[in-house]
């Protein structure tokens, strides 16, 4: 099966209320979301993922929600595979003047059939 290429620009927030951290490609909406214990990975009309939230963020990415409020530049690579989706952040966020780099990795099998994608997104 042929795998479909998405690459963009996208926003990052951060709601620190709910601890909940959101990167989305830009000008590109959602039709459908798909919950796992931790996250949420929407897809697009052509079946893209094209954004990704992460629950319990800070408690996730062992951060204070301080550091979250001050991510900077980010790359998100997001694929589907053979019904497994995988999600790969990498970011920066400042502590003490200093900036540390974070890099986790999501991966979850699930049971509605997508075709293969891959997404390439950066901070706009």
């Amino acid at each position: 099966m042929e795998t479909k290429h998405l690459e963009g620009k996208g926003i990052a927030d951060y709601d620190s209320k709910n601890d909940l951290l959101f990167f989305k490609v830009k000008d590109r909406d959602y039709v459908k979301s798909i919950e796992t214990d931790n996250f949420v990975v929407d897809i697009d009309s052509e079946d893209f993922i094209v954004g990704v939230q992460i629950f319990e963020a800070a408690t996730f990415l062992n951060l204070k929600k301080e550091a979250l409020i001050k991510i900077t530049k980010w790359h998100l690579e997001a694929s589907i595979h053979e019904n497994r989706i995988e999600v790969r952040l990498l970011f920066e966020v400042k502590i003490r003047n200093k900036i540390i780099e974070k890099n986790p990795i999501i991966m979850q099998t699930i049971q509605e059939g997508l075709p293969n994608s891959e997404l390439i997104c950066v901070t706009a």
